[in-house]
């Protein structure tokens, strides 16, 4: 089987990863010139634990994941107003067991798989049936071709048409970039929220530095794919008068190695699959930062639909019961948390004072259980074990 992925970033290459160990000849394209370093922090969570360790990968995420311990909100002046440790929820809480840098974690699986051929700096441009041409020029056959090129996926838009069918607009943006260490936040993601729908937060990372991540709300995706310098122009715009550290945090904005924007989206696909072409992570199933399930739901969804791959001797028939078997698990993947970006971003300090009270009584009764049933939701799914997967590795 010859299969050709678009994306390399985390479900790319771990469907690379089995679908090697499978016998299939994989390549993975990717528009960026080289893998992309750093990145916000990620989690690995519920069943996504097990595939990982499956792909015997665990310990050197544990070498390299970041020690955070916790959550807190804290008001403009730094005094913590609600605080929920990483331990409340038996590691599946808003601070997982497993938090690691984006890049960090895509660097394993990379090397992880590296028996595939990679193609940097370069992208596809038109898929007839398992014909695919490329922006380098040429065109190559392939029997199965997958799109886990994210949120904004070209392979999706090729092959199923506009973004507007299957990208929602949660009416907000976010933007992450690296800064130095303060020294103060003693292992723990600090939160603050303004009026406004406004909000920044520091959250510790690995090698003395922190990842910085401002946001705001706004009604429409007027944002989006702007140059980095106006982008930036923007949210100093939106983020002015904001307390507590953010006039610091924008202050070194600019001299960021890994700027990134994005406006938050919800990505809803009907139907994962058209003839050769099927859909994975992100491209096809997406709640949002605000659900929490993207790595996780890349990383199981690369593991069902390798090994029902690796299974069936027709790709549709294979798409379909990938299909079947992850239905119930992103159904519950992609759903917001209660109040949904209202809770998330206030824009009253009454809506602010709600949320405070959330998180304070977020660890107990009857709190705590309307809590783990939203953190429950990356158990649900139970893996089969695939022979062409679970076998000795090439």
């Amino acid at each position: 089987m010859r299969v050709l992925i678009s994306g390399a970033g985390i479900a790319g290459p771990a469907l690379a990863f089995w679908l090697h160990r499978a016998g299939a000849d994989v390549t993975v394209v990717e528009r960026s010139a080289a893998p992309r370093p750093g990145g916000h922090a990620i989690d690995v969570r519920g069943v996504a634990r097990t595939v990982v360790e499956r792909m015997g990968l665990r310990e050197r995420i544990r070498a390299r994941q970041v020690d955070e311990r916790g959550f807190a909100l804290v008001s403009s002046s730094g005094r913590r107003l609600a605080a929920v440790p990483a331990t409340a929820f038996g590691g599946e809480g808003i601070v997982a067991e497993i938090e690691i840098a984006r890049g960090d974690l895509a660097e394993i699986l990379l090397e992880a798989a590296s028996g595939a051929d990679y193609r940097f700096g370069d992208r596809i441009t038109a898929v007839d049936d398992g014909a695919v041409r490329f922006a380098s020029g040429g065109t190559e056959r392939f029997d199965v071709i997958v799109g886990a090129d994210g949120v904004h996926s070209s392979t999706r838009r090729l092959v199923f048409g506009p973004d507007e069918r299957f990208v929602r607009y949660l009416g907000g943006y976010t933007a992450y970039f690296t800064v130095g260490d303060p020294g103060d936040l003693d292992h723990w993601l600090l939160m603050h929220t303004a009026t406004g729908g406004r909000g920044a937060y520091l959250r510790p990372e690995n090698g003395g530095t922190a990842k910085a991540g401002l946001s705001f709300l706004h009604p429409s995706p007027d944002f989006d794919r702007l140059p980095r310098a106006e982008a930036e122009r923007v949210i100093a715009g939106k983020l002015a008068g904001v307390g507590w550290r953010v006039p610091e945090l924008l202050a070194a904005m600019p001299a960021a190695p890994d700027f990134y924007c994005d406006s938050l989206n919800q990505v809803r696909v009907d139907r994962w699959w058209r003839g050769r072409v099927a859909l994975i992570g992100d491209a096809g199933y997406c709640g949002s930062p605000l659900a929490g399930m993207g790595t996780s739901m890349s990383l199981v969804g690369a593991y069902v639909l390798a090994g029902e791959l690796a299974g069936a001797g027709d790709p549709e028939r294979a798409f379909a019961a990938y299909q079947r078997e992850m239905a119930d698990y992103v159904a519950a993947g992609i759903q917001l948390p209660p109040g949904g970006m209202r809770m998330a971003a206030p824009r009253s300090r009454a809506m602010i004072g709600a949320r405070i009270l959330m998180a304070r009584m977020m660890t107990r009764w009857p709190s705590r259980q309307i809590a783990e049933m939203q953190f429950d939701k990356a158990d649900a799914i139970t893996l089969r074990d695939y022979p062409a997967l679970t076998g000795q590795r090439r």
